[in-house]
């Protein structure tokens, strides 16, 4: 690990990123551009993720990697026994982990080694996972070629220290509507995707391919490979029906909310079909997700308690003090103390500006693309 005060200078800016106003996509590529001066690497994989399911959304790469990459990573990280695992780390409250410690330097006898970092002539594995009350809001892998010396504990330790401050700071990035452009034609209905379990398309909606095309403009990633919310979607289903799910995963569901470039908030479902066909086939359903899915979101991000939510979401209802006290049995004056920490949260001082708030991360961008 690089030492001294380009160090220090590089640990304050990654602070700074972190508490700034970034969208999630722009906030990670800084925070790669200034941990690459303290932690060198030569390949890096930050995903955010949907704090509900631990699933990815999408992923900033250094690096533009070779098509087989992706569906190997997917393979190994839901249905392949491994170290490092993200749903373990999250379950040890381990923020970061390498995989030269945990394998002791027999790299040789990790599955992700053999089949990935070997054939990219690359060696050791730094990975991070960021967490805030409890919940993940992103990954990291952090990768280096075989040429150079492993990574440190040092280095770890470091990135652990910044951890915290990262998930902050992609939590806060939830709030921050993208909004690059405004679709004009944004399908009305969902759309549908049928894959098989080698996940080759059999068939797909018009408006399926709309959002691909979008997730994959948005991943920067190849028009022919399908992109990581898929492929999360459908791995999860997958792990589901093979038993490899964690049991410690309370929210094992195949689904993910996305926030697209729109500034829409779009919602994947994936599921097994049943029919007459011999073949396998797998249903992924796209759709413009409804308020109740992504409240709660929204409420997380804001770090509220359950109970501001709930009072969050009568104020949105347009319910008096006394409606919100009776339907909750508390007290009229608990009712007015919750208001101010959730006034304090979301940094508005009314119920009027609360809703005003929430609505435009709602609801605006589906009614501006709506009457475009």
């Amino acid at each position: 690990m690089k030492r001294g005060r380009s160090t220090e200078t590089s640990r304050q800016a990654i602070l700074q990123l972190c508490y700034s106003a970034l969208d999630s996509a722009t906030l990670r590529r800084e925070l790669l551009r200034h941990l690459r001066a303290i932690i060198p690497f030569d390949y890096a994989y930050f995903s955010a993720t949907d704090p509900a399911t631990l699933l990815g959304t999408n992923a900033v790469i250094a690096e533009p990697p070779p098509a087989w990459l992706m569906p190997v990573y997917v393979e190994n990280e839901f249905l392949q026994a491994d170290f490092n695992k993200f749903t373990d780390m999250l379950r040890d409250q381990q923020p970061t982990a390498l995989l030269s410690q945990v394998t002791r330097n027999e790299l040789e006898i990790s599955p992700r080694y053999r089949d990935m970092l070997l054939p990219l002539a690359m060696s050791d594995e730094l990975r991070a996972i960021f967490v805030s009350d409890a919940s993940c809001w992103g990954t990291l892998c952090l990768h280096r070629q075989q040429a150079q010396a492993g990574y440190t504990a040092e280095e770890s330790g470091f990135l652990a220290q910044l951890a915290p401050h990262i998930a902050d700071g992609l939590r806060r990035a939830t709030l921050v509507g993208m909004a690059v452009s405004t679709p004009t034609a944004t399908p009305d209905g969902p759309g549908v995707l049928i894959l098989s379990d080698d996940l080759s398309t059999i068939a797909a909606t018009a408006a399926a391919g709309y959002w691909l095309a979008e997730l994959t403009d948005m991943e920067g990633g190849d028009k022919h490979l399908l992109p990581l919310a898929v492929r999360s979607v459908t791995a999860r289903l997958l792990a589901i029906e093979r038993g490899a799910m964690p049991t410690t995963m309370p929210n094992a569901m195949p689904k993910v909310r996305l926030h697209m470039r729109s500034g829409q908030w779009l919602v994947l479902y994936a599921s097994r079909l049943k029919g007459a066909s011999d073949q396998p086939q797998i249903s992924v359903i796209f759709e413009i997700a409804q308020p109740a899915e992504i409240a709660p979101l929204i409420m997380q991000a804001y770090q509220l308690t359950k109970r501001e939510g709930e009072i969050t979401q009568s104020v949105l209802l347009g319910w008096s003090t006394s409606e919100i006290s009776a339907a909750l049995h508390i007290s009229a004056n608990t009712v007015q103390d919750h208001l101010k920490a959730i006034f304090e949260k979301v940094d508005v001082s009314s119920r009027g500006e609360l809703a005003a708030r929430i609505f435009r991360q709602q609801y605006q961008p589906r009614f501006q693309a709506i009457s475009e």
